[in-house]
This record gives structure tokens, sequence and C-alpha cells, in this order.
């Protein structure tokens, strides 16, 4: 059985942390399982009163889980706000990367958890990207049937995207996130300074996620994106929050995607995760292959839907301002592709549930997209200049 903490009403919770922290909040409505997403600077080292003060039922051992890049950068920083505020802090380390969500890595966790002496009074703690989230909320998940955690997400994908929403999960061969469950975090804390140490690489990544949103609901976002030309937290932080706010609106409408509108946060997925798994993970980052997909449904769209041509054009020509492909590797097999598609959770009784865009922030979720149309979108991907 999980353990939960008795609820804060997010009101409340919002007017104790605008007395004592200095930062944004986004509430995340979910009846008795809300919490708030922060979004600030310096969040590190207040990371420990922020969890004591929003969170005083929740027990003082918890498990700081990471991984290889981000633990030598913030991890002690992380555990000693974390002891400064009455914890007991157990680190445990991954290898930086996508193999890392496996159910081998999720087991050494447990393992290790385990042999520190954790139990089903324990917390977790993600500090990483979306990796680390994904993998540390179903650890979480799994470990004596279920125990609280938290995120401090430290990517532009995790922030925007990965840390609010509670999917949690790893791969198999067969797919991407095709184990794992639905399992909320007690809160995010969002440090926009942390972005300032991503690689140029992993940074671009991260706007696939922010072009998906403003494909979909916010097509304002589109202008704010084009005039981004720096990392100034003054400008990046205004530009996380909306985000965030896109998320946690949809989490709230349809929390466990049964109602057809969280489904609209897959648009560019369905084509992009089976590029990612078919290519193997770290050919393509997970953004990069997003963008492929996102050009991709954009394609269909245009083609099939009636999304303006001019609308379309705007979707790639941000996508090209951060780098991203939008020209698929030759030497990824069509047949590969569409194997993999086969294995994704947006099937269903073997029809494909795709989302297309009709104009910029307005989606759909339709069963009217058949292999024809994903091969000649494909196709497109191949000839893309």
């Amino acid at each position: 059985m999980t353990q939960t903490q008795p609820s804060i009403e997010s009101s409340t919770r919002s007017q104790i942390y605008k007395q004592t922290m200095s930062h944004t909040t986004v509430p995340v409505d979910l009846g008795d399982r809300s919490y708030l997403v922060h979004i600030g600077q310096d969040l590190l080292t207040q990371a420990g009163q922020l969890i004591a003060t929003g969170l005083p039922a929740l027990g003082r051992r918890t498990t700081l889980l990471t991984d290889s890049n981000v633990g030598p950068l913030y991890a002690e920083t992380t555990a000693a706000s974390l002891r400064d505020a009455g914890f007991t802090v157990d680190t445990v380390t991954v290898p930086a990367g996508e193999a890392s969500k496996s159910m081998a890595c999720a087991e050494d966790a447990c393992r290790q958890m385990i042999r520190a002496g954790h139990d089903r009074g324990s917390s977790l703690i993600a500090l990483g990207g979306g990796v680390v989230g994904d993998l540390g909320g179903f650890v979480a998940s799994i470990f004596f049937r279920g125990i609280p955690y938290l995120q401090i997400p430290t990517t532009i994908v995790s922030q925007v995207d990965s840390s609010v929403g509670g999917k949690t999960g790893v791969n198999a061969p067969e797919g991407k996130n095709l184990i794992g469950a639905f399992h909320q975090p007690q809160m995010v804390i969002a440090d926009i300074g942390a972005l300032q140490t991503l690689p140029q690489r992993e940074y671009n990544e991260g706007f696939a996620e922010i072009i998906k949103h403003a494909a979909i609901r916010d097509a304002s976002l589109l202008d704010t994106v084009d005039a981004l030309d720096s990392r100034d937290p003054q400008k990046l932080t205004p530009l996380i929050q909306r985000n965030v706010e896109i998320k946690a609106r949809v989490v709230a409408e349809d929390e466990r995607e049964t109602a057809g509108v969280r489904a609209l946060l897959n648009f560019g997925h369905t084509i992009g995760h089976a590029i990612e798994s078919t290519a193997g993970y770290g050919k393509y980052l997970h953004g990069e292959a997003i963008s492929l997909g996102l050009a991709a449904a954009t394609d269909i769209s245009v083609r099939h839907f009636g999304l303006p041509q001019a609308d379309a054009a705007r979707i790639l020509a941000s996508l090209e301002k951060f780098d991203l492909p939008l020209q698929l590797d030759h030497q990824l097999a069509e047949s590969s592709i569409l194997e993999a598609l086969a294995h994704d959770k947006k099937f269903e009784a073997g029809d494909i549930r795709f989302v297309i865009v009709d104009r910029l922030g307005s989606a759909r979720v339709t069963s009217e997209v058949g292999l024809a149309e994903i091969r000649a979108a494909i196709g497109a991907l191949r000839t893309t200049a």
C-alpha cells in the first residue's frame, strides 16, 4: 500500500511558501494528492527547508537518487540542504544515460536501499533529468509496495515535462516506457540554475517538449521561444513556469489518460519513441527523437487534417532554431521503426491513437491515421532539406 501524507490545501501551501521563499509555485490539482511545483533560482540550497516546511509529515529518512553526471555537480549541495533540515540522506548513483531506465537498475537501487536500512517510512528524491526522474519514481512506486518521492529535475525536458504528472517507468527491449506505474510526486523543485551547466546539446533537446506544448495548447509560446537568445534565468523562469502550467492543467484534467486529454501530450511521440528505440538509446537524445516525431506528425497534420502550411513552417523553424534534427538517419530501416511503433502504448485494440494539430495551439486524437500515412511521413523525414 502506498504511503501517503496528510494533504495541505494548495492555496494554503502557496501562502506558506510565498511567505518563506522568493520563487514561483504552480499547483498540480489532484485532490488529496495535489502538490506544488517550485520554480526559481538557488532552490537546491533551499530544498531541505522547502520539503520540511511543505511536507512536515514526511519521514526524515530519504534516498537521494542521482546519476554520474548530475551527482558530482549537485548531489552534495542538495544533501547538505536536506541534512540541515533534519533529514538523514543516503545517495544512490546510477550511470548517466537512457540505459539506466531498466529493470536491472531499478532492482539494484531497491537493493541498495534495503541494505542501507530503508523501509516504508522512508522517501526517495530523484535528482537529475528525465531518466533519473522516471527511474526514481518507478523505484518509489515498487519499494515496500510504494513510498513517497519528490522530483528535483535538472534538465529542461524534466522541468517542463517528465517531472510533473506521475508517469514513472523503465524501458523494455521492445520499446520505451512499457513497464511503469502512475505514482505522483509529493513535490517538484525546479532550480533554473541547474540549466546553466547543461551541455548545449542537452539544453537544446528540451525545447522539443516546449515546442510541442506550443503546438497543442499555446501558440504564443513560439513567440517566446523564437525571441529567446540566451540562458538568462530571468527569461527562462517564466518560460519554464508557463510550460509547467500547461502540463499541470492537462494532468489535472486527465491524470491517467482515460479521457483523451492527456493523450494530446503525445504529439510527436508515437513516431518519435519508435525512432528513439530503433536507433538504440544514445544515438538520439529524447528531445532529438521527439523533434523527428514532431516533424512527421506535423507533415501528417498538413497532408490530411488541414494544418496550414504557415503553421507547420513555424513549428519546424522553431525546432531548427535549437539545432534539433528534422532529417532521419538513412540507416534506420522503416520496417524496424514500424515494428517498434507496433509495441507503443498509444495503440488501442490494434488501432493507432495518433495526435494531430489542425492549427497552432489546437490538437486532437484520431484513429484515422494508418500505416500508409505513417510510412509517407517517415519517408518525408528522409528527404527533408
